[in-house]
C-alpha cells in the first residue's frame, strides 16, 4: 500500500477498451474485459442460469440486484414512499434476481437505524406490497414475471445496532474485538450475546422466514456479510461455547437456523451474501490528513492483536490480506444445506470500505483510496473465480430435480451431511467499473468466472445499466454511478440514502443542501 498520494485515473477518461486495458495492464492486475458490449440473445448476460432453480423459477438472466435500503422507512420498521419507489425502479432494472431488496430486520431491538424494515406481522402488508410492486413493474417493462426470483434480506445487526437514535450505538455482539470496540461503544461483556440469547435469536430468524413465505418471498438470504452479526460470528475464535471457537461452532448459527425453519414445515429456498474475506479496519492517514480533507486509507496498527484471530477469510499472520481456506469450507457447507444462492462480497462499509465497494470519493466517515479502486475491483472478481472454482471441483453443479434432505433439528451439529451441488454464485463490485461494466460483467460470466453479477448502489442512479447493454448495446453516461458515495455519506449521518448527485429525485429534496454541507466540512 502507497503511503503517498497517488494520482487517480478516473474510468470516463479511457475513451477506449484498449485504454482500459492499457491502464489494468500499468496497473498490473487481472482485470479481463471484451471488446464490445453484445446486445440480444448473444450476450452472455441475457442467458438464463442453468444450474438451479429457486422456488420452481430459473432465473431469467445473470443480473443480480444486490440488497440497499435507504434509511427512510418509518420508526415502526414499515414502508415508506421513498422505499416504494426503489422496489419500483429494481423491478424495471430488468435484472431477473432481486437479491434481498433491502435488510430487514429480525427484530427491533436488531435495527441498523431507526427507520430499518423490521419483517413482523404489524408490517407485513406493506412489506407485500413492496413485493407487489416491483412484479408489477417489471411486468410492465418486460411482460414476464416467471423467471423473477426475489428474496428477502433478513438481519440482526449486531455490532452495527442503533434501534433507536442515528446517532448512538446499541451494540450487541458475538464477542470483544481489539480495535472495533471503542470505535462502536462496546465497554462491557455485557454487550456480548449468550448462548441463550442466540437461541433465542434463532426462532426469530424463523418466524420471519415464515412472514416472508407468506407474502411471496421466493428465498431468504440468511445475511452473513459486512461485519453485522452472523458475519461476525464466522470471525468468533475467541468466544467460548458452542457458537465460538472451532469452524463447527462459528457456523452452528446457519445450520439451527435452516433447521429450524424446516422443522417449522417452511419449505422456503435459501441464499447467503457472504463477506468472503476480511481485513483489518483501516483509517484516514493521520500524516496526509488535513483539515476538511481526509487522508488515504491505512490501517489501524494491529500489532497488539498478533494472530489475528478477530476475523472470518483473513490471513491471521497478516491481517491485510486474505485466507479462504475457511471460505472454501463455507461455501461447501452452503451446498451441505442446500444454500442455492451464494452471493459474494468482502470486509465491511464500517471499518475497511475500500475492499468491499471500491470508489473513488470516500463517504464522510471514511477516507481516500490510497491506490486505484480497480485494484480492489479486481481482487472481489478474483475471489469470486477461486470460490465458484472450488465449489465445481468439489460439488460439481445442481443437478435438476435433485434436491439436499436437510436434517431436523434433533440431527447431531456434528452429523457428516450427503455432498450436495453447488449454490449458484453471485459477485460484487462491479459499480466502479463504469462504462467498462459491461464489457468485465459478459467476460465474468462467459468464461464461468461467476453465474451472476451483482449490481448495488449503481442502480440508485441507473437501475436499467445492464438492461440497457443487453438491449441496445449502449449505455447512457449521464446517469452512471462514478462512486461519489452520497448514497453512503447521507445515512451516516441521519439523512435519507439515495443517489443525490444524479436521480432529481434526491437532488430535489432539502437533505441535499445539508448534505452538501456535511461533505464540505469532513473533506468527503
Amino acid at each position: 500500500m502507497s503511503a503517498t498520494p497517488y494520482k487517480l485515473v478516473r474510468v470516463p477518461t479511457l475513451k477506449t477498451v484498449a485504454d482500459f486495458r492499457n491502464h489494468i495492464a500499468a496497473l498490473g492486475i487481472e482485470l479481463p474485459c471484451e471488446d464490445a458490449i453484445v446486445a440480444g440473445a448473444d450476450s452472455p448476460l441475457a442467458s438464463p442460469v442453468a444450474n438451479v432453480t429457486v422456488n420452481g423459477k430459473r432465473i431469467g438472466n445473470r443480473v443480480a440486484i444486490q440488497p440497499m435500503e435507504g434509511w427512510d422507512g418509518t420508526i415502526t420498521g414499515g414502508i415508506s414512499e421513498e422505499m416504494i419507489r426503489r422496489w419500483q425502479r429494481f423491478g424495471e432494472s430488468g435484472a431477473k434476481l432481486i437479491f434481498g431488496g433491502e435488510a430487514m430486520a429480525v427484530r427491533a431491538d436488531g435495527r441498523a437505524n431507526p427507520n430499518q424494515l423490521i419483517l413482523n406481522e404489524e408490517n407485513k402488508a406493506g412489506i407485500a406490497r413492496l413485493r407487489e410492486t416491483l412484479v408489477a413493474a417489471h411486468q410492465e417493462r418486460f411482460g414476464k414475471t416467471d423467471d423473477l426470483v426475489i428474496g428477502f434480506q433478513l438481519t440482526h445487526s449486531g455490532r452495527f445496532c442503533r434501534p433507536n437514535d442515528k446517532k448512538r450505538w446499541e451494540s450487541r455482539v458475538a464477542y470483544r474485538h481489539p480495535i472495533l470496540d471503542q470505535k462502536f461503544n462496546v465497554t462491557s461483556d455485557a454487550q456480548i450475546l449468550t448462548d441463550a440469547e442466540i437461541e433465542e435469536l434463532i426462532q426469530c430468524y424463523v418466524r420471519t422466514a415464515k412472514i416472508a413465505a407468506d407474502v411471496g418471498a421466493d428465498f431468504v438470504d440468511l445475511k452473513h456479510c459486512h461485519g453485522y452479526l452472523l458475519h461476525e460470528f464466522l470471525g468468533a475464535h475467541t468466544r467460548p461455547g458452542k457458537y465460538g471457537g472451532s469452524f463447527e461452532n462459528r457456523t452452528r448459527i446457519l445450520r439451527e437456523i435452516i433447521y429450524g425453519i424446516r422443522a417449522s414445515g417452511n419449505f422456503i429456498d435459501f441464499g447467503v451474501r457472504l463477506s468472503a474475506f476480511d481485513f483489518v479496519p483501516f483509517r484516514p492517514d493521520p500524516a496526509l490528513s488535513q483539515p476538511g480533507k481526509l487522508g488515504p486509507g491505512i490501517p489501524e496498527d494491529y500489532s497488539h492483536c498478533l494472530p489475528y484471530r478477530y476475523a472470518f477469510g483473513v490471513n491471521p499472520e497478516n491481517p491485510v490480506t486474505y485466507d479462504l481456506r475457511e471460505t472454501f469450507q463455507f461455501a461447501e457447507l452452503c451446498a451441505d444445506l442446500g444454500v442455492k444462492l451464494l452471493n459474494l462480497s468482502a470486509g465491511s462499509p464500517y471499518y475497511n470500505p475500500h475492499i468491499q465497494r471500491p470508489a473513488a470519493y470516500p463517504p464522510s466517515d471514511g477516507y481516500q483510496p490510497a491506490h486505484d479502486p480497480l485494484i480492489d475491483v479486481a481482487r472481489q472478481l478474483d475471489v469470486v473465480r477461486q470460490v465458484k472454482q472450488h465449489l465445481g471441483e468439489v460439488r460439481g453443479v445442481r443437478v435438476e430435480g435433485r434436491e439436499p434432505e436437510t436434517p431436523p433439528p434433533s440431527v447431531p451439529l456434528t452429523s457428516h451431511l450427503s455432498p450436495q451441488p453447488s449454490p449458484a454464485v453471485i459477485g460484487s463490485a462491479y459499480s466502479y467499473l463504469q462504462e467498462y461494466l459491461p464489457h468485465v460483467a459478459q467476460y465474468v460470466v462467459r468464461h464461468g468466472w461467476t453465474d451472476m453479477v451483482g449490481l448495488g448502489r449503481m442502480v440508485l442512479s441507473y437501475p436499467g445499466l445492464l438492461a440497457d447493454a443487453m438491449s441496445q448495446g449502449t449505455l447512457t453516461p449521464k446517469f452512471i454511478c462514478r462512486t461519489f458515495s452520497d448514497c453512503t455519506t447521507a445515512p451516516r449521518n441521519g439523512l435519507i440514502s439515495g443517489c443525490y448527485p444524479l436521480d432529481k429525485y434526491y437532488s430535489a429534496k432539502p437533505e441535499f443542501q445539508k448534505l452538501k454541507e456535511i461533505k464540505k466540512s469532513v473533506g468527503a
